[in-house]
Order: structure tokens, then C-alpha cells, then sequence
């Protein structure tokens, strides 16, 4: 549960001293990974507009050799390590997609990989990683005790951790889906994007903030995995154990670097729920035809329980990936759609 005794925001007493992402950073990260990564598409949907009754729009990163957006923060912080002349191989821990960035960075670059993954992984995005040519562990109940076995890994071999939230370049690379949004797309209203570490959305937070600064921007996690979501809100570090089906949404202790890029870029935060996210997946195949895993879908689905205040507005909801293990796809496919298409066409 949020802990309630510090629901408002106190920024002046947790502000540590990290480096922010910036436009002038997102922008070298752009040029960096244009070879290897295109510019997503960004599609205007009609069902969606006509359901919420505004102006949506979903950036489609499923787009990419590795079906999420964790290319762009890999490869940028890999090929920065590179020409710092750091670069002799490369760790990382993961629940699945960003470990699958940086195999697919690695691979790009010919240095050896390892990724940290914890037991009972997504077996896709396990699979996905290992045909990558990275090695694989699983270790630990979740992500952060992953993490620190990789840390450990790491420093023996001295090799480059490429670290999904305590480092700067990775959320630059990140930013770049912030940056084609905002230079592709006059007057967005909302720009609603998944948050795992808050990586992802800190980038595209600094993006946007700097070129639309009008523009809301908007963290989605999940109600089981809400340490970044209450975080924010409380304006300091909170840990929260972790419980949902979207492993691409969960941190159980907040990473300084991003929580504190995430109060300077970052507007609001949103929760959702499993069976929400769920629906939202089925609704995404039906009115849009994109496949997407549970936390590329929540955006959707804490948007339509925002909906009120979405009205009449430009919005844009990021889908950050595709890598959906078997079993939540069949639970997906079973579960009630966010809204009915026959309502739709009888309005």
C-alpha cells in the first residue's frame, strides 16, 4: 500500500547530485543508433480516439530487432563505453527486454555478454537472449537481486555494467522516443509512457518537457510493482515488493539516477491493475492490430481509467514492447475487452 503519511511531493528533501538527461544528450543518442534502430512509427488510432473521445495516438515501439524500446538505452550507453575505450564486455541485469538490448548491442559491437535474469524469467525473452549469443543466469526472486549478483559478476571480470537506471546514457537513449514524438507531432496534451526503473520515462520526460513544454508527461506502473509510482509521489526513495504479470513494470527499490531525473521531467504517475492491463492487450490486437506484452499495453489501460480527463485532448500512448510470454497471451485473448466495438458503432 502507498504510504499515505507523505503523499505530496517533497523534492528539497531528497535531491542528490546526478547528472540529467538532456535534449542536447537524447539528441547525440538519436545519431548514434539511427543505423541500428529506425525512427517508430507513430500512428493516429481512430478506434481509440472515438472510444476516449480525444485525440490518440500510440507510438509503436514492438518496432525493433529486439520488439521493445530497450535497443536505444543499450546501444547508446555501449557505444559511448566504446569510444571512452572502456568497452571489453558487457553485464547486465534484467527481467527480459532491456537484458535483450544490450545482447543486441553487444553482439553489434563483438564483445562478450552476460545478462542476470531472475528465476522464472519470461521464457521469450530468455530464449531471445540467448539466441543473442549472451550468456544467461537466472538468480534471485526478482530484478534487484539480480542485479546485485551481476554487480558482482561485473566487477570480476571488468566488464561495463549497463545499468537499467542509475546511468545517464541509458536514459538518454531511452529519450529518444520522447524526442520523435515531440519533433514529429505539434500540441501533444499527454505523452503517456510504461515505467519499469523509470528510465524510460525520465528520458522521454526531458525530450518533451524541453521541446512541448506544455505537455503533460505521465509515468504508468503496475498497483503490484508501485515503488516508482510512490516514489514520485512522495518526492523520495520507496521500495515496494513486487506482485504482477508485467515484469517489464517492476522495480522493488527505486534507482536513484532515474527517480531523480523522473521528478524533474516527469508530471504525474499512474497505476494499473493485471486484469486491466490484460483487457487492454486484447483491445490493442482488436482496434489497432499491434501485439503488445502487459506493460506495453498499460498505458492504454490506465489511460481509459483516466479517460474523463483525457477529453477533447492530444494524446500519446507509448507501447514499449511485445514480448509476450504464452500464457499471459492466452489470458489476454480470454479476458473482456477494454470497451466494446459494438458500443462504439452504435453511437
Amino acid at each position: 500500500m502507498p504510504n499515505h503519511e507523505s503523499e505530496s511531493r517533497k523534492e528539497e528533501s531528497w535531491s542528490p547530485d546526478v547528472q540529467l538527461p538532456s535534449l542536447e544528450g537524447i539528441r547525440d543518442a538519436s545519431l548514434r543508433i539511427r543505423k541500428h534502430q529506425i525512427v517508430t512509427p507513430l500512428v493516429r488510432s481512430e478506434l481509440l480516439s472515438n472510444a476516449f473521445g480525444a485525440d490518440v495516438w500510440l507510438k509503436n515501439e514492438t518496432v525493433s530487432p529486439v520488439a521493445s524500446f530497450k535497443l536505444r538505452g543499450a546501444l547508446t550507453a555501449l557505444l559511448r563505453s566504446k569510444e571512452r575505450g572502456l568497452l571489453t564486455g558487457a553485464v547486465s541485469s534484467s527481467t527480459g527486454n532491456h537484458g535483450q538490448g544490450v545482447a543486441y548491442a553487444a553482439r553489434l559491437l563483438d564483445v562478450p555478454c552476460t545478462i542476470f535474469l531472475p528465476e522464472k524469467a519470461n521464457p521469450v525473452k530468455r530464449a531471445m537472449i540467448e539466441a543473442l549469443g549472451a550468456s544467461v543466469h537466472e538468480v534471485g526472486r526478482d530484478v534487484d537481486e539480480a542485479k546485485d549478483e551481476a554487480m558482482t559478476f561485473c566487477d570480476k571480470h571488468e566488464y561495463v555494467f549497463v545499468d537499467d537506471g542509475e546511468n545517464v546514457d541509458v536514459i538518454e537513449g531511452a529519450g529518444t522516443v520522447g524526442l520523435e514524438v515531440a519533433e514529429s507531432l505539434n500540441s501533444v496534451d499527454y505523452l503517456v509512457v510504461p515505467m519499469g526503473a523509470a528510465t524510460f520515462v525520465s528520458g522521454c520526460g526531458a525530450a518533451m518537457k524541453t521541446l512541448q513544454p506544455k505537455a503533460k508527461v505521465v509515468a504508468v506502473q503496475a498497483k503490484g510493482s508501485a515503488a516508482l509510482h510512490d516514489s514520485f509521489h512522495a518526492g523520495r526513495p520507496i521500495a515496494r515488493d513486487v506482485d504482477t504479470i508485467a515484469e517489464g513494470l517492476t522495480t522493488r527499490i527505486p534507482p536513484t539516477h532515474a527517480l531523480t531525473a523522473m521528478l524533474k521531467f516527469v508530471d504525474d504517475a499512474w497505476l494499473t491493475d493485471d486484469e486491466a492491463m490484460l483487457s487492454s492487450v486484447r483491445t490493442l490486437m482488436e482496434c489497432a492490430h499491434v501485439l503488445v506484452e502487459p506493460a506495453g499495453a498499460a498505458t492504454t489501460a490506465a489511460a481509459w481509467k483516466r479517460r474523463a480527463e483525457l477529453v477533447g485532448k492530444r494524446v500519446v500512448l507509448v507501447l514499449s514492447g511485445a514480448n509476450i510470454a504464452p500464457k499471459h497471451l492466452q489470458a489476454a485473448i480470454s479476458s473482456p475487452p477494454t470497451f466494446s466495438l459494438g458500443e462504439l458503432s452504435s453511437e
